[in-house]
């Protein structure tokens, strides 16, 4: 018997969200999976939210992306932040589930192949140092990792710093969260290089607003970056 299939008889596969036995490593149970709103279909195309109807090919764009601009080129979500969606978000955000990064990468992998362009550079919304010592983690930066890697893509967890502690945006209107961020970023100037002409990709771990992405967005071209398109993992929807 090979190393690889004694552990698996000492620790067997469990579900990532409810531990019940599944067939192989980081993987949901079916009762999970069918919980689990992945976004499919007609998505906005800037935003990543499910849209009712159309194709999944079709490009179109929800309400809020038509009425707000958004600084950013393209954007997509690999999952609506509702039930076992948020359940999974929290976990790896506030319960130390630092290996839920993984599947939830490929996830959102899946979810940004058509947004992906050949040498971009993944970049992850970074945390301020006060919350990152609290944390000890960066969500955004585990999930950015997880992605270059799947892609083949350049990654600089450290391609964005926040000046500023902005604190916590729930409970926000959506206008006081954008004033909350204005300025928030910047591109540290041993970073500049890196960023300068470059495509890239920029994830995060929740949208909402689309506040975060927008001052990120924001600092990103001013430091030259030539387009940026926007990755989460979970898209907050009206009625979720």
């Amino acid at each position: 018997m090979g190393l690889q299939a004694a552990l698996q008889v000492i620790y067997p596969p469990q579900c990532l969200s409810c531990a019940a036995p599944v067939a192989s490593d980081f993987g949901l149970c079916a009762d999970c999976w069918r919980e689990t709103p992945f976004v499919a279909g007609l998505a906005c195309d800037q935003c990543g939210i499910p849209l009712p109807g159309g194709e999944a090919g079709e490009v179109a764009q929800c309400d809020d992306c038509i009425a707000i601009a958004r600084p950013w080129d393209r954007g997509r979500a690999a999952l609506v932040y509702r039930d076992n969606g948020r359940r999974l978000v929290l976990a790896l955000k506030h319960g130390d589930r630092m290996d839920l990064a993984r599947p939830a990468g490929g996830w959102m992998l899946k979810a940004a192949r058509p947004i992906l362009q050949p040498g971009m550079l993944v970049v992850p919304v970074p945390l301020h140092w006060l919350r990152l010592f609290r944390r000890r983690f960066n969500q955004a930066a585990l999930l950015s990792g997880a992605v270059a890697r799947g892609a083949g893509l350049d990654h600089c967890p450290d391609a964005l710093v926040r000046q500023r502690n902005t604190g916590s945006q729930d409970g926000k209107t959506r206008d006081s969260r954008f004033a909350n961020l204005v300025d928030a970023f910047a591109v540290p100037r041993r970073r500049m290089a890196r960023v300068e002409g470059r495509d890239i990709l920029l994830v995060d771990d929740v949208m909402t607003s689309g506040a975060t992405f927008a001052a990120a967005t924001g600092a990103l071209v001013s430091a030259g970056a030539r387009s940026v398109n926007v990755l989460c993992l979970a898209r907050v929807a009206k009625d979720g």
